[in-house]
């Protein structure tokens, strides 16, 4: 059985590095970087830099899971109106 998660190389700051993820996540993280109009390298130097602990793939699983749970509660809460 062929396993769902996938390696990849990747430069961050300048050094390569191998990232093991799902491709959803892989998916998920090229999504993100083209609406931020950066490259995939430079989305994943954000995600590092940024990072409390852990390893570099469970931050990254964690960056585009609450990227996206952000905007599915943007997405579902009531629009406001102003006041006139």
């Amino acid at each position: 059985m062929k396993s769902p998660v996938v390696k990849r190389s990747i430069v961050v700051a300048g050094h390569k590095t191998s990232v093991s993820l799902e491709e959803a996540f892989w998916n998920g993280m090229k999504e993100i970087s083209g609406l931020r109009n950066m490259t995939l390298s430079e989305l994943v130097g954000e995600i590092d830099g940024n990072r409390q602990q852990g390893n570099l793939s469970s931050a990254i699983r964690l960056f585009v899971l609450d990227y996206f749970k952000s905007r599915a509660m943007a997405a579902i809460q009531p629009e406001k109106v102003p006041a006139q």
